[in-house]
């Protein structure tokens, strides 16, 4: 290969970038409107417009990629992950192009990507596993039967998804239905197929990962682990490797498990297959993402393996230099730096970023999308970036990480930096006395109150205006931020500072806001009122849920803040910034 198409955006292409710049490849960025200027353009070879605002429009139009790719001469699509890194179909166009296509061959995306044939593929191996239904199920109903005969709680999971998309755990009978409709919903938003199927959820367990290498020539090694246990809403926050407090058989009961899988499945190109350790110890597959994961640097750092160039190598056809598990050269962990509320939840918060001021020192990497200045659009994920550090010990990467997360700066937005470093300060991860990190640990244990972070204004992305220019006679596209042209006259949006007098006096700004009061319903987070829960004129209790907005690929619930009668006024379907007014609860009078 000779150019790669870097079919993503934010750290992920960046990092893809620098990979290629390493092999001695050239690279194709491509962007939507809000990326325009986004750092992974401007860190690639060359930029192409994908013309576009919406996910479906941009990363996730196959023919848009594909025409860029011929338009630009690439001859080689590296897809990152998420989008449509897990999408045989993609992979099948890309080959049917006549180009490298740089992960697993579709057939075995396929196999792996759809879950319950994933299941089939560990059973046929023998590798550990709790009970699950055979195949995709087909309404709520079948969600209940499953849970009567297996008990709760039980994990609903999107059969074509991954990265916490399209899953729910489900406690208690009465949101069983409920959670199923929002699973279906979120897989059918992020992976465009809807099917769920089932499993026993372990209460309480760890996340661990194995990392595998596979080339084209039946080579096949397992790199070593990851604990991923620290989540929320399914979503990983910190990781590290080597999967710390692990017996001797469990670490060697997964790498074998992992192994078996891949062989099994003719894998090619970077994987991870997860499993879930209870705290019983007992072991269950959980999935194989067969793509390149968002926390593999932990494993790069340990290792000293580049798995980015390791599958710019396998896609050229070369065997693996390496053919055994690496002894670890250390502990490394990574925190995700996403734009995310913790006070608020964990609400996502687009906006623009006005400082970053990244750490640096011994053991210190930083994977990063963004930079002073950079826009975090509300339309897509929420990682700004990653901090990854490495020590002789996990003892060393402990205290490195303090002192690099109490050096980070971020400003403009509002980032997850609060809870990373109080983590670091509980008992619980830190392990001093034992692990008790889980999956849910976050939800349920974590006893940390986080301040909230201030509000950022709310930032309205400038769209492109454009047209076309003539260079020596040649005809050629021509894109321009609206707001260079409002000085010539040109029709744009209003100016943010319009609501900026309103916003400085406490006042949320937008087309809904309203005067404060005990029963109004304001959007927690600035994204799209997905579906109301409750019809107009219903009489609801406080704490039940009225709403559901969508915002970073995610789904957030918006409850009524009293007891009264609903009164809906945003539309399903519309933008609303963080602090509009959808609705009240009126009281009802005697």
């Amino acid at each position: 290969m000779k150019k790669v198409l870097i079919a993503n955006r934010g750290e992920i292409a960046v990092r893809i970038a620098r990979a290629c710049a390493d092999y001695g490849v050239r690279s194709v960025a491509v962007y939507a409107d809000a990326d325009a200027d986004a750092l992974h353009v401007q860190m690639a070879d060359e930029a192409w417009a994908l013309q576009g605002q919406r996910p479906a429009d941009t990363y996730l139009d196959i023919d848009k990629l594909l025409q860029i790719a011929r338009r630009s001469g690439a001859d080689a699509v590296h897809p990152g992950y998420g989008f449509l890194s897990e999408r045989a179909e993609f992979a099948r166009a890309v080959i049917d192009a006549g180009l490298t296509w740089i992960g697993p061959n579709p057939a075995t995306i396929e196999a792996l990507g759809d879950k319950v044939a994933a299941r089939k593929i560990a059973q046929k191996v023998g590798a550990p596993l709790v009970a699950g239904t055979a195949e995709p199920v087909q309404s709520a109903g079948e969600v209940l039967a499953f849970a009567e005969q297996h008990g709760l709680p039980i994990a609903i999971k999107a059969a074509f998804g991954g990265g916490g998309r399209g899953l729910k755990v489900a406690w208690r009978m009465d949101e069983v239905a409920e959670l199923y409709e929002s699973a279906v919903r979120e897989a059918t938003a992020a992976f465009g197929r809807g099917e769920c199927f089932l499993e026993q959820f372990l209460d309480k367990p760890r996340h661990i990962e194995a990392q595998v290498l596979a080339d084209t020539h039946g080579n096949v090694v397992v790199l070593g682990t990851r604990d991923c246990s620290l989540q929320r809403r399914n979503q990983k926050l910190v990781e590290e490797a080597p999967a710390p407090f692990l017996t001797d058989a469990q670490r060697q009961r997964i790498h074998a498990a992992a192994h078996a899988i891949c062989a099994e499945a003719g894998y090619v190109s970077a994987g991870t297959v997860e499993f879930l350790l209870s705290g019983s110890g007992q072991i269950s597959f959980l999935e194989v993402n067969t793509r390149l994961q968002v926390e593999h640097p932990v494993t790069e750092e340990t290792t000293g393996i580049d798995l980015v160039v390791e599958q710019l190598r396998i896609a050229d056809g070369l065997p693996l230099a390496l053919r055994e598990t690496p002894a670890s050269r250390g502990h490394s962990i990574e925190f995700r730096i996403n734009a995310e509320d913790p006070g608020r939840g964990y609400l996502p918060t687009p906006g623009l970023i006005t400082g970053f001021t990244p750490p640096a020192g011994p053991g210190v990497r930083i994977d990063s999308g963004v930079a002073s200045g950079s826009l975090v659009p509300g339309s897509f994920d929420s990682m700004m970036a990653k901090l990854i550090v490495t020590g002789a010990t996990r003892e060393q990467a402990l205290a490195r990480a303090r002192r690099a997360l109490a050096e980070f700066r971020i400003e403009g937005v509002a980032s997850v930096l609060p809870f990373h470093r109080a983590v670091l300060q509980d008992a619980d991860f830190t392990g001093e006395q034992s692990f008790r990190v889980h999956t849910r640990w976050i939800e349920t244990e974590f006893a940390q109150r986080i301040t909230l972070a201030p509000r950022p204004e709310p930032h309205e992305a400038q769209p492109l205006v454009r047209s076309f220019i003539e260079v020596d006679g040649k005809r050629m596209a021509l894109g321009l931020p609206a707001g260079l042209l409002q000085g010539a006259g040109a029709t744009v949006a209003a100016p943010l500072a319009a609501a900026a007098p309103a916003a400085a006096a406490g006042a949320p700004a937008g087309g809904l806001a309203a005067a404060a009061d005990a029963g109004a319903i304001k959007a927690p987070i600035t994204g799209t009122l997905l579906a109301w829960k409750a019809a107009d004129g219903a009489a609801v209790k406080a704490g039940d849920v009225v709403a559901v907005m969508e915002a970073m690929k995610m789904e957030t619930q918006v409850t009524a803040p009293m007891a009264g009668v609903l009164q809906r006024s945003g539309a399903e379907g519309s933008m609303v910034a963080a602090g509009d007014l959808l609705g009240r609860v009126q009281a009802e009078t005697a």
